[in-house]
């Protein structure tokens, strides 16, 4: 999908398919969104054919063999994020927990 579309056509398109069986799943939906970020952002970077990767080529005049190697180490790290996320999910949940506790707080 990265290659022809946006992130948020994506995100639109595949997550109210998702979200009624990871609710009956009983996925925790901030979690899967962060989850459904990361993918949609991997398809954007993914060499050739990213939908970014063009832009990128567009912008800089270089070729797309240059932009998609120089794509490569954001990449590598989006699937680094994902797979922490994926094996340690609550490093993905802590903040949102941690923003809802303090504004829970009276004071």
């Amino acid at each position: 999908m990265g290659t022809a579309l946006d992130g948020v056509s994506m995100i639109v398109l595949t997550t109210s398919v998702f979200i009624p069986m990871v609710q009956k799943v009983g996925i925790d939906l901030v979690w899967f969104g962060i989850f459904i970020v990361l993918l949609v952002e991997i398809a954007e970077v993914t060499p050739p054919l990213g939908f970014n990767v063009f832009v990128l080529q567009t912008m800089s005049g270089r070729d797309s063999t240059y932009v998609a190697l120089a794509s490569l180490p954001f990449f590598a790290m989006m699937i680094l994020a994902l797979v922490l996320v994926t094996a340690f999910p609550a490093l993905a949940t802590w903040l949102p927990e941690i923003t809802i506790t303090s504004m829970n707080q009276p004071g």
